[in-house]
């Protein structure tokens, strides 16, 4: 007998994992060009943990920092911080930061990535 409970939730994770596969991409690939204005290989914007190093690198931060990533409330001020930082450093203001790089992520890291922006060396910051 067909159990229709288990067969409805096998599909739902395997749509979310393809939905979530999908997104990920998508911001590897926004990414990508980022990095590359930035002057690193952009074929690290689809390897994890490196990503998240690279980025908060152009943000002018230590690498150490991505660790606060793992404390669950700093993670968002921290990727709040580092999306404010890295639209200072391609000339865009905090509101379009905020919105476009820390809320809807691929649609802002494309604008940066693919428009006319520059990118600027930071002053690390510890």
């Amino acid at each position: 007998m067909v159990n229709f409970g288990e067969l409805f939730t096998a599909a739902s994770i395997a749509s979310f994992s393809a939905v979530g596969l999908a997104f990920y991409l998508l911001l590897a690939i926004a990414i990508w060009r980022v990095f590359s204005k930035a002057g690193y290989s952009g074929i690290l914007a689809f390897i994890p943990i490196v990503n998240l190093v690279i980025l908060v690198k152009i943000a002018g931060y230590s690498g150490w920092f991505v660790l606060l990533y793992l404390i669950p409330v700093v993670n968002l001020i921290l990727a709040a911080f580092v999306a404010v930082r890295v639209g200072e450093n391609f000339g865009k203001g905090p509101v379009f930061s905020i919105f476009l790089l820390w809320l809807f992520p691929v649609i802002g890291f494309f604008i940066i990535g693919l428009g006319n922006s520059t990118y600027r060396e930071p002053v690390t910051r510890y």
